[in-house]
């Protein structure tokens, strides 16, 4: 039994090289590269943040048509959904600078201002966003408080009456959100606010049926801090 396996050893040790040599050499592959993980940008959640800017008056109004200052805060609610397609609500309050111009002087010497230095918004908003941008459009209701109205003749105050303060009305607008670092974005946009139109109904002669229009255009840059309610920006492995 012995010299049958020592036997049967010699012949593996003869036929391995042999066997070796008649077997293909093995195919070298190279490990594919690195990529690097795919970012996914998570809307969803609640936030808060602060805006600053400018509100120009339109044509016919008592506001100032040459800008003032505006600044304030808003927060909201965003879902992202479908893949890409956002919907939300928010609330916005902002504080404007005291009116520069000198109200309307009517022919007869009759002076008619206004001022407006709060104003606010509850709109929804829908929106697409690809990635880390996102382009949106909102419009919903808006309020703005007492316009301050004023009738004065050679510096003295005059009564009159309107057809109401006209402190409530509709806003629409839109912009541009782009988050730049997990759970902070930042936003530019355009906002119009509309508060109908403000009728003289008593007071001097040549004022009684001046109607004056009550809208604001602003422009804002903001930012936002995101609390992530679906967690912040992540990547996909």
């Amino acid at each position: 039994m012995k010299r049958i396996l020592l036997g049967t050893a010699a012949l593996i040790a003869l036929a391995a090289p042999a066997f070796a040599a008649d077997m293909p050499a093995r195919t070298y592959s190279k490990a594919p590269a690195y990529t690097a993980p795919e970012p996914v940008y998570n809307w969803t959640g609640f936030y808060i943040g602060g805006n600053l800017g400018g509100a120009f008056a339109g044509n016919n109004s008592l506001e100032s048509s040459g800008g003032r200052f505006m600044g304030g805060v808003q927060g909201g609610f965003d879902y992202q959904f479908a893949p890409n397609w956002l919907i939300g609500v928010e609330a916005q309050y902002d504080w404007l600078s005291n009116n520069n111009n000198n109200g309307v002087l009517f022919p007869a010497g009759t002076l008619v201002t206004g001022n407006t230095d709060q104003i606010g918004s509850v709109t929804g908003r829908v929106g697409y966003t690809w990635g880390p941008g996102l382009l949106y459009a909102k419009g919903g209701y808006a309020w703005r408080d007492n316009p301050n109205i004023g009738v004065s003749f050679a510096g003295a105050p005059v009564p009159f009456t309107t057809d109401g303060n006209h402190t409530n009305g509709y806003t629409v607008g839109g912009g541009f959100e782009y988050m730049f670092a997990p759970n902070w974005s930042a936003k530019a946009e355009y906002q119009y606010y509309n508060f109908g139109n403000t009728t003289f109904t008593s007071g001097p002669a040549e004022i009684i049926g001046s109607r004056f229009r009550n809208d604001e255009h602003t422009v804002k840059v903001g930012i936002n801090y995101r609390f992530g309610w679906g967690g912040p920006v992540v990547a996909r492995y």
